[in-house]
């Protein structure tokens, strides 16, 4: 069995953990000195073209320390945004880790009820990642949760409450009120703003509407005017996205 071999069968394809395949070691020195594989984790290897890609990564932390929990972008990514950019992988650790480069790990306390696990990996659920990805600047996290309906306000809302020993979470409670008619984009959120600034009512965000049997969605819907706004042009377009950092810019 050849190095190769090893790596297409293990649960998580292309990476391979040197303590379970022993008698690799020689082929897989040379392989690293060739530059054909890379480390990714201490003790777990890749080839050269998979090692930077997130899903390496993050599969990497799940060999490397199977208690860890992937939370921020890397969360999302396996979730409900696809492709969200994932700079660094963050993962809570129980017993913690040493710094590595392209990871951030921390000794955050996930309750349980609060982790999901996906593709063998273990993660914050939908409604945590989306609190943890909002800032002051950007709410893309919540914002996509609700267009997928991968989370509910009400989901969470939850969630704050189960991690309410965290900093940052004044700043969280108002996204999440700033949040409260359900925008799916950084425009509808402004949009919301303002109406609600001007004391204008009788509204209702992303109202559900069929046409030709064709579900669609209304941005902003006055039902007893009969009037239909369309904020950002959405519809069948990927929301333009900005920079998704942790809310306070840390994970305690």
């Amino acid at each position: 069995m050849t190095i190769e071999d090893s790596c297409w069968r293990l649960a998580s394809p292309g990476l391979i953990r040197r303590r379970d395949h022993s008698e690799l070691s020689g082929q897989l020195d040379r392989l690293l000195r060739d530059g054909k594989v890379r480390s990714v984790l201490p003790g777990i290897y890749a080839a050269v073209d998979l090692a930077d890609l997130p899903e390496t990564r993050m599969q990497a932390v799940a060999l490397r320390h199977p208690d860890a929990v992937l939370t921020g972008a890397a969360a999302a990514r396996a979730t409900y945004w696809p492709d969200v950019p994932v700079k660094l992988v963050e993962a809570s650790i129980p017993g913690g880790a040493r710094p590595q480069s392209g990871f951030r790990f921390s000794r955050r306390r996930v309750p349980p009820e609060l982790i999901v696990e996906r593709h063998g990996l273990r993660l914050t659920v939908p409604a945590m990642t989306a609190l943890d990805l909002a800032s002051s600047s950007c709410a893309d996290g919540i914002d996509i949760a609700l267009r997928t309906r991968a989370a509910t306000l009400s989901g969470m809302h939850d969630a704050l409450r189960q991690t309410s020993y965290r900093d940052g979470n004044s700043q969280r409670a108002g996204l999440l009120l700033d949040s409260r008619d359900e925008p799916w984009s950084a425009a509808e959120r402004r949009a919301h703003r303002y109406l609600r600034a001007a004391r204008i009512t009788g509204w209702k965000a992303n109202l559900p509407v069929l046409l030709a049997e064709q579900q669609y969605y209304i941005d902003i819907a006055f039902k007893a005017a009969r009037l239909a706004v369309e904020i950002d042009g959405r519809l069948h377009q990927p929301t333009r996205r900005c920079s998704t950092p942790t809310a306070g810019g840390r994970t305690p």
